[in-house]
């Protein structure tokens, strides 16, 4: 298996007898699974299924999803407003004798304005649920297009992780042979650093400067730091070799990346290893910034 990105596109066509649809899905990155479904009137009463569908198939992600219809077959038909009519025959009716005109025409009471009306054929209920029916397995294609895309994504996802903890891996083994992170090299400096110091001053009992050099070599120490992130290269290993639905895990593991490679930064008496940590530092970003991505 490999890691599934948050970020994909798909987009469907659907047509049946006359009408014709258009589905398109976006998904960006996303602390938890949000749906925002747009869908024209009359199409509510499948969005819980749609919904259902979509959480079957992803686990994390901001998904956009649009439904546009287009309904070609469906003729406009004349409708005779029997109401307005019979209002404008009682207004002839009670005006017959008041004026002097010629009794209206039927072309003429019709033309009037809201006398004939244009309505929308009643749809029959067998052929809208077929029509739901179609839609609805037309969405079903566009979350499977959907997960592939983003499927592909986590691919090229995984390549660009993996060469970021290459980078981590071969700065942590340089840190490893530097001299500033030897104990020995770190004694020596620290021992001829306080005998410069104390060069004009009353000398210090051997054993009170072997606590004091101790106790700056256990400071500087950063041995413990490098196995860790060693171990942490180890882990998102692992994890990207799981697959599926290890993106919280990963922005974990980064944090402690950071963390370690923090604490190096801070121990180090060194440019040299000052250096390294913050090489360090920024590939660690360059992780957390990809893995932001990941389902």
């Amino acid at each position: 298996m490999t890691v599934t990105s948050m970020t994909g596109y798909a987009r469907v066509e659907g047509r049946l007898e006359g009408v014709s649809w258009v589905w398109e899905l976006r998904s960006v990155n996303g602390k938890s699974l949000d749906l925002r479904l747009r869908l024209p009137n009359g199409y509510d009463a499948i969005e819980a299924s749609l919904r259902a569908m979509l959480g079957e198939a992803l686990k994390r992600g901001t998904v956009n999803v649009t439904l546009s219809m287009t309904d070609d077959q469906r003729p406009a038909m004349l409708r005779l407003n029997r109401e307005v009519l019979d209002q404008v025959i009682a207004l002839m009716q009670e005006l017959e004798g008041r004026i002097d005109a010629a009794p209206p025409r039927l072309d003429g009471l019709l033309s009037i304005r809201g006398v004939m009306e244009l309505a929308e054929a009643m749809p029959d209920p067998a052929d809208r649920e077929i029509k739901l029916a179609a839609v609805t397995a037309s969405f079903g294609e566009a979350v499977i297009a959907l997960a592939g895309m983003r499927r592909v994504e986590g691919i090229r996802l995984a390549e660009v992780l993996e060469t970021r903890l290459a980078e981590i891996e071969a700065m942590v083994h340089e840190a490893e042979q530097s001299a500033a992170a030897q104990p020995a090299a770190i004694r020596d400096r620290f021992r001829q650093q306080i005998a410069t110091l104390l060069d004009n001053a009353p000398p210090l009992p051997e054993e009170r400067l072997a606590q004091e050099v101790a106790l700056l070599i256990q400071r500087a120490d950063v041995r413990e730091e490098l196995d860790r992130l060693t171990a942490h290269v180890a882990a998102t290993r692992e994890l990207l070799a799981e697959g599926s639905g290890v993106g919280r895990r990963l922005d974990f593991l980064c944090q402690e990346f950071n963390r370690e490679a923090n604490t190096l930064c801070s121990k180090s008496v060194d440019l040299g290893l000052t250096r390294i940590g913050l090489g360090l530092k920024a590939a660690i970003e360059q992780l957390r910034e990809q893995v932001q991505n990941i389902e």
